[in-house]
């Protein structure tokens, strides 16, 4: 009979580099909440009453446009369901009262433009102030942050100066928080990523600040592949060491780069779902977020053309939740509405087979699927993002399934976060 003790001993001597590059890469889910959207404010535009002007100026073009349940449901063309249009409606009307922005973004790259030095510093510390005083006030998005300019050879010293300045100013004012993202733009090399971790260090030192974190822009061709064809997006993840947090696709950078006609620059031309598809595979099981682009389609003008924008809008936010891609880009306070439309129809429409389908997996009903742990752990993930968003509370999740969120994140193997 084999000696197993032996055979599995030579196994772990073998596995073992194998066994640790699996753990340390691969961790999964961070236990942290990923926001549904990312908001972007040109940075000489943010001030301490943002996100409130934002909220207003969204519940501005909803009454005008999507006075009832019914009209906003008619104008989005999302579900022919008249009870859960009220549900939505109420819960798209609360969230834009209570929490309208999850992510803001402070824009000093392509929403700010290149000015004088002496311009974007007045922009970037006026800003941070700004910022500083709401994270202080306890009205600050759960997550904020900057972008700033490329690695770049031309924009190099205006993006770590902007940086600097900003991260300098939250330190003083005691206003870095871990809700705290960068993004950095236009990336066309790992070796860009390996000199942003050096960017940090130094940064860290000088204004004695915790680990920072930043997300990556895929915007360019050479950030997908490399010019010996390899795919490089895994390799900027280990030049980041452990600092990458996010892959956002910049969708009209990246069209353009590969000759996407204007009129056919979308987050749904293949060229973006292609790329998407590289920053998903590259990202499964890493706990790093994925987040799709925007467009550029804005609600504003008459009802017939905000109607048309609502409809693309919230169209293009479930195709993205339906491809399991939970974020996106929001550039206008009137696609708010649509975003949580979209975002609280996804999850309440399959609310109720989500939870079936877990009563039966723990043994406590029939449900008509034979589900696997893989797709238990899906069905889990599912019903905790719906809460985390507010599509749903927990209490109902708890009635629904008969699972607390302890056992709900144990199944979805995420950390328990607070």
């Amino acid at each position: 009979m084999t000696d197993l003790d032996a055979l599995v001993g030579d196994l772990d001597r073998r596995l073992a580099e194998a066994d640790a590059v699996l753990t340390t890469r691969y961790p999964g889910d961070r236990g942290v909440r990923q926001p549904v959207h990312t908001v972007y404010v040109p940075g000489d535009q943010y001030s301490v009453g943002t996100v409130d002007a934002w909220a207003a100026e969204a519940k501005a073009a909803l009454d005008a446009h999507g006075g009832s349940a019914a009209e906003f449901a008619l104008a989005a063309s999302l579900s022919a369901d008249a009870r859960l249009h009220e549900q939505v409606y109420e819960r798209v009307r609360a969230k834009l009262d209570d929490e309208p922005i999850e992510d803001l973004r402070i824009d000093f790259e392509d929403g700010y433009g290149t000015r004088s030095d002496a311009e974007e510093d007045a922009a970037v510390v006026g800003a941070a102030r700004a910022l500083a005083e709401t994270v202080k006030a306890g009205s600050a998005p759960p997550y904020h942050g900057l972008r700033i300019k490329s690695l770049e050879a031309p924009s190099r010293r205006r993006g770590v100066r902007t940086l600097d300045l900003f991260v300098g100013e939250l330190a003083s004012a005691g206003a870095l928080t871990a809700g705290f993202v960068i993004t950095l733009a236009k990336v066309t090399s790992v070796e860009q990523i390996e000199a942003m971790v050096v960017v940090l260090d130094a940064v860290e030192r000088a204004h004695s600040v915790p680990k920072l974190g930043f997300e990556i822009q895929i915007e360019t061709p050479q950030s997908i592949l490399g010019p010996d064809g390899i795919a490089l997006i895994p390799r900027m993840i280990t030049a980041g060491a452990g600092r990458v947090t996010g892959l956002h696709y910049g969708t009209y950078d990246y069209s353009a780069s590969l000759g996407v006609a204007a009129a056919y620059q979308s987050m749904e031309h293949p060229v973006a779902d292609h790329a998407k598809d590289v920053m998903q595979l590259a990202a499964a099981g890493t706990g790093i977020f994925v987040s799709d682009g925007s467009t550029n389609v804005l609600p504003v003008g008459d009802r017939t053309a905000v109607h048309a924008a609502w409809r693309l809008h919230a169209r293009l936010v479930r195709r993205s939740l339906e491809r399991g891609i939970y974020q996106g880009w929001d550039m206008h306070p009137a696609q708010l509405p649509t975003r949580y439309l979209a975002t609280y129809t996804f999850y309440r429409e399959g609310l109720d087979t989500a939870a079936a389908r877990l009563r039966a997996y723990t043994g406590h009903g029939e449900s008509g699927y034979l589900d696997e742990p893989a797709t238990a752990a899906a069905l889990a993930g599912y019903v905790l993002r719906a809460v985390d968003c507010g599509a749903t509370t927990q209490p109902e999740i708890d009635q629904l399934t008969g699972l607390d969120e302890a056992a709900l994140a144990k199944l979805a193997r995420r950390p328990l976060h607070s």
